[in-house]
């Protein structure tokens, strides 16, 4: 009952009113039965705006922390959470991939839309990257259609890094049904996995109409992060060259007076 309060009374007006979002292909979702939507992710705001654009309700898995915290700030988070369409997940645990694969047979079991973000983590520059192919063992273990979802405008709303950016109007797409039956029982040959995903992310790209790179996300963050503190490094000996010139020339012009 939460959910569909915060959906249709609590949240959902508001962000419809306010941003506006548009949709594409939401008949590309079936009414009724289970279902993967795979989408890209650019922002925190995606796993609000594409359930927003659709009747049924959309199941995501959230980290395990945002269920297990205590006092009245545990106890509201672990309710939104929760009642908004998430189920828990340990990151940090070596079981991670396989919980989060349990969780989600789960809910196409019971015939509900399963979200998944293929790439894993946020996009920190907006390219769509490497999917990870758990998504595809999924879609082999369950024999369920996937439908690549696009999510664009979100990180104009929410920056990473950010809690709000600025107005726009997100837009979600949602691509035709993949069907991968042809590859039944073949859900442990990593080849056909790692085809599987690649044929989902391309839809997604396509969708999208993002520059794609080969390369898993958290590997492109780390990365950057290392460029970006060799960028500091090198500032901040620019700036100790150019001190050290100051105070060499007004030496010399001193010692010339």
């Amino acid at each position: 009952m939460f959910y569909w309060f915060l959906k249709w009374v609590a949240i959902g007006p508001l962000l419809r009113v306010v941003f506006r979002p548009q949709t594409f292909g939401g008949d590309n979702v079936p009414p009724e039965g289970p279902a993967i939507l795979a989408s890209n992710h650019l922002s925190y705001a995606d796993w609000l705006f594409m359930p927003l654009t659709l009747p049924r309700r959309v199941t995501f898995v959230a980290k395990a922390e945002y269920f297990t915290g205590t006092g009245l700030k545990g106890w509201l988070q672990r309710t939104f959470f929760s009642g908004s369409g998430q189920v828990p997940i340990d990151r940090t645990s070596g079981d991670a991939a396989a919980g989060a694969l349990a969780s989600a047979k789960r809910v196409l079991g019971e015939g509900g839309l399963f979200g998944i973000y293929p790439e894993g983590t946020r996009s920190h520059d907006g390219r769509l990257y490497r999917g990870k192919t758990g998504v595809a063992r999924l879609a082999l273990e369950t024999g369920v259609p996937v439908i690549p979802v696009a999510v664009v405008g979100t990180d104009v709303v929410a920056p990473p890094g950010k809690k709000f950016g600025s107005f726009t109007r997100p837009i979600v797409r949602f691509g035709r049904p993949l069907d991968f039956s042809r590859y039944e029982g073949l859900e442990n040959d990593r080849y056909i996995l790692r085809s599987v995903t690649d044929e989902i992310m391309y839809e997604i790209m396509r969708l999208s109409e993002q520059e794609y790179v080969d390369m898993y996300a958290t590997r492109a963050k780390d990365l950057a992060k290392e460029q970006a503190k060799e960028q500091a490094k090198e500032q901040a000996k620019e700036q100790a060259r150019a001190r050290a010139e100051e105070k060499a020339a007004e030496d010399s012009r001193r010692q010339a007076s």
